[in-house]
């Protein structure tokens, strides 16, 4: 990780090396605590936020599924993401709100634990590498389990639901894999570590459900109503790991990611398809403000540059 100059913590301002806290926190030791992941893009009118808004509703969400009342209002983040992005003077980063139980009592009920609120930026490049948005990325299939909407809610993007995330893309990684795909209980693909996942196959597009356990991701959403734009029936249907395997295309989408083409499963090649490269520019378009039809999505973090 690159360090910047400057992390907004608690209303505040303050030095990189200055944003800490003490080893009590709750949210450290439970895993109490909800973030977001935010890519802040250049171009031609300064640096723009994509879907600014709905990631931090998101945030506020899921804060109310850990009955966790935050301190600030949506606008009021949002304005502390765009302080925050001015003073590290970046005109590409990437933005972490995380919201999280702190130091108070240590039993695992809180109880009048003060909320700690705090946003990071930082330059961050491709997720999943370079070399995985043209080329594509290899994944495994993991034992691990993705956890059932009745054991955490699914719904919150929680700091302690990661460690089922971790799990899987350590195994992954540890066998020589780019990426994990989890699998419900009862067997139906839910996502990635860090991404949800889409197949091709006779040109239709499918994606798993929400009830499958997986995140509503925002990129998700985005490329559903690109794919709708672009004429692609999108389809959101319960998929088994033999629909990877013969799917014509795999690809995987996330902020972080942003559209990823899987280019083999469990070792089964799938190759990278036009359909998702397609999805891909169309996406990374109105990520940079080449699209006009999407500009409503951008949230310009500096007032744009006077014409000359």
């Amino acid at each position: 990780m690159q360090e910047t100059a400057k992390i907004w913590m608690n209303g505040e301002l303050v030095d990189w090396a200055d944003a800490q806290v003490h080893v009590g926190v709750h949210g450290l030791h439970y895993g109490t605590g909800v973030f977001e992941g935010i890519r802040c893009y250049e171009t031609e009118r300064g640096p723009a936020v994509f879907r600014l808004k709905e990631h931090l509703v998101r945030l506020e969400n899921s804060a109310r599924l850990l009955s966790m009342e935050l301190p600030h209002s949506v606008d009021e983040l949002r304005s502390a993401c765009h302080e925050l992005i001015q003073a590290n003077g970046l005109p590409e980063c990437y933005l972490r709100p995380i919201c999280f139980y702190g130091y108070g009592e240590l039993g695992v009920a809180v109880q009048d634990n003060p909320v700690d609120c705090v946003i990071m930026s930082w330059p961050w490049g491709t997720y999943l590498g370079e070399e995985g948005l043209t080329q594509g990325i290899r994944a495994k299939v993991s034992t691990w389990q993705r956890i059932g909407p009745n054991v955490v809610p699914h719904v919150a993007k929680a700091t302690g639901v990661y460690l089922n995330s971790m799990l899987a893309v350590t195994e992954a990684n540890r066998a020589g894999y780019d990426e994990a795909i989890l699998l419900t209980a009862e067997g139906y693909v839910a996502d990635g570590s860090g991404e949800n996942i889409f197949t091709v196959r006779d040109g239709r597009i499918a994606t798993p459900p929400l009830s499958m356990s997986i995140l509503p991701g925002i990129t998700r959403e985005t490329v559903i109503q690109i794919a709708g734009d672009l004429g692609y029936v999108v389809e959101e249907r319960n998929l088994i790991r033999s629909d990877l395997l013969l799917a014509d295309e795999v690809f995987m989408c996330g902020t972080a990611a942003e559209v990823t083409p899987v280019r083999s499963v469990d070792d089964t090649e799938i190759g990278v398809g036009e359909v998702t490269l397609e999805l891909q520019g169309a996406y990374l378009d109105a990520c940079r403000g080449r699209s006009e039809r999407y500009t409503h999505w951008l949230d310009y973090a500096v007032p744009a540059r006077a014409e000359a």
